[in-house]
């Protein structure tokens, strides 16, 4: 920290990113260097520890700036302009990897490493420029909370590769689905649960008890990934993204900022720490082929990402030059090949040195973006420019409006829901195949069979449907409307005459029934060791259907009661702010 605060002062009187000077304290004071020995750091334990707290918080105040709310506001264009120019870098990163001779694990986390911009770095370099209000900024915000989320996705699903040491389409799939419901359930859970828990300690007007009571939270939740086998990382910024729903946000912000602001520091400080110049001097070549490549890469993808999305030429352009660089996710991506020892020890410092000399490129290329498209608008053919010009007007005309607006929204909201409570269905047989693998002792013989095994079976399955019959019946209902959205929209006035309504009837009666099948029948496949013989099944399945019809409102009123509960969390929170 005192190297640190020196070097810092250094680099803000030098108009420099405060990162880099972190970065150059760490190089300073690392084992690679022949610093005075009074300030050298050498155990490589002691670094590791201190880079895994710096990754908890730094990913924690992540997730405290990330919001549910952003999620919605972001709309289609952000979603797919990031998307696009994600797979493209990850795809050039591979390929790059691969004209080096590199292994494919090297490869592969060079291409994660080079899809990801830097929030931290592109949000001070805009604020530092006066253009954080602008209209191309608001794009690149946008971009940038995408790009967090996938993020997470790409570090947890390196993490599954990682462990396993192959890349197969199977396990790329599991692992997805697996994250997929992990997120959706601790997300419900936790948005039910942790900001009523943290209204009732703010009563106390404690900040102490508010302080550990956070990080507690935060520390909790880590452990919970690590045994699941996910990332730190991924607990770090969920758990972060749950608290920021909660009504004394701010508070948690303030008592978080220091311990924030300093294990940051001491992130970036450890990343410097574990680059070797040497590695700088002998692959110079790639280093600077990798930067090259990757600004041009950026700003090709996320202009073109942009300008798909019918924004404008000039806007994309401003969006692609102001994304060209890589950072905090870099790190993390390449710490986690590191130390999985998957991928070999130049892939870090190759990292560093790219992410220091595109952070320093950053201001440069935002503000040349206005000089390039004066400059293209005037030596570009006007053909080109009237074809571009068409493009994004057509495009801006197909998007959806009054009535189409509205349905699309209805739309989007019924499949959301219908996502969450089958995920929640899946975590409740998944969960009960989990316990029963740990209490079949309790229904032992001394010979070892199980006692009355068919029926032991029968009351887990039984357990199970009943617990999650609520969210069977809403998953029904959202079906239903979904059915009855898209009779009107396939099935057009008069297109069948006078069997209209019937044939419309047929198709929002039949396909919930054959969805809610499938659905179930997934599940089941997936909790196969807690399921009965197929007569005991069928019964289960029988009696729990007339159950549901017997008690259709109550069901309906409790899973009401969640749902309002958990909108009425991010809604308390945002009436509060």
């Amino acid at each position: 920290m005192l190297v640190a605060g020196i070097v810092i002062l250094l680099f803000h009187k030098l108009k420099q990113p405060v990162v880099l000077g972190y970065l150059a304290a760490g190089i300073l004071i690392g084992p690679h260097l022949s610093f005075p020995s009074v300030l050298s750091i050498h155990d490589n334990n002691t670094i590791s520890i201190l880079g895994e707290l710096g990754v908890v918080f730094l990913m924690f105040s992540l997730g405290l700036e990330f919001s549910l709310k952003k999620i919605a506001k972001v709309g289609a264009s952000a979603f797919i302009a990031a998307i696009c120019e994600t797979s493209l870098m990850i795809f050039i990163g591979y390929r790059i990897g691969q004209y080096f001779h590199w292994s494919n694990m090297d490869c592969l986390f060079l291409g994660a490493m080079l899809a990801i911009s830097s929030t931290t770095i592109i949000v001070k370099a805009l604020g530092e420029l006066g253009l954080k209000q602008n209209k191309f900024a608001q794009m690149i915000f946008g971009m940038l909370i995408v790009e967090d989320i996938l993020a997470i996705g790409i570090i947890a699903l390196l993490s599954g590769i990682a462990t396993s040491g192959t890349i197969t389409s199977d396990n790329i799939v599991t692992t997805l689905g697996q994250l997929s419901l992990f997120i959706i359930v601790t997300m419900v859970l936790g948005l039910l649960t942790i900001p009523r828990l943290l209204g009732y300690i703010a009563k106390s007007k404690s900040h102490e008890m508010m302080l550990i009571s956070v990080l507690g939270l935060c520390f909790g939740v880590c452990l919970l990934v690590i045994a699941l086998n996910y990332s730190i990382a991924l607990g770090a910024f969920m758990i972060g993204a749950i608290i920021a729903e909660a009504r004394p946000l701010h508070l948690i912000e303030t008592l978080i900022e220091p311990l924030r602001d300093m294990f940051c520091a001491i992130f970036f400080v450890t990343i410097g720490m574990m680059f070797d110049p040497n590695i700088l001097i002998n692959y110079y070549g790639p280093i600077f082929i990798i930067s090259l490549v990757l600004i041009i890469g950026k700003v090709t993808g996320c202009t073109i990402g942009a300008f798909i999305t019918g924004k404008d030429g000039k806007t994309s352009l401003k969006v692609g030059m102001s994304m060209a660089q890589i950072g905090e996710f870099s790190f993390i991506i390449a710490a986690l090949g590191a130390s999985s020892k998957v991928t070999s020890n130049l892939l870090y410092p190759i990292a560093i040195a790219v992410s220091a000399i595109t952070t320093l490129s950053t201001p440069y290329l935002i503000k040349l973006s206005d000089p390039l498209s004066s400059l293209f608008s005037k030596k570009a053919p006007r053909r080109l420019l009237k074809i571009i010009h068409g493009y994004t007007k057509t495009i801006d005309n197909l998007h959806p409006q009054g009535d189409g607006a509205l349905i699309l929204k209805i739309v989007g909201k019924i499949i959301a829901q219908i996502i969450v409570n089958c995920a929640l269905v899946a975590a409740i047989f998944i969960a009960s195949v989990f316990v029963t693998s740990h209490i079949d002792i309790l229904f032992t013989t001394i010979n070892g069979e199980i006692v009355h095994q068919q029926l032991y079976k029968t009351i887990v399955c039984g357990l199970s449907i009943f617990i999650s019959l609520p969210f069977l019946v809403a998953t029904y209902r959202k079906l239903k409307a979904f059915s009855m959205i898209l009779a009107e929209i396939i099935i057009r006035d008069n297109f069948f005459g006078q069997y209209n309504y019937n044939s419309r009837r047929i198709v929002f009666e039949l396909l919930p029934l054959i969805a809610i099948s499938l659905i179930m029948s997934l599940i089941f496949s997936l909790s196969s060791p807690i399921l009965p013989q197929i007569n005991y099944l069928l019964s289960l399945v029988i009696v729990f259907v007339l159950l549901a019809i017997v008690f259709r409102k109550p069901l309906i009123r409790f899973q009401s009661w969640l749902q309002i509960e958990l909108f009425s969390v991010m809604e308390d929170k945002n009436l509060n702010n």
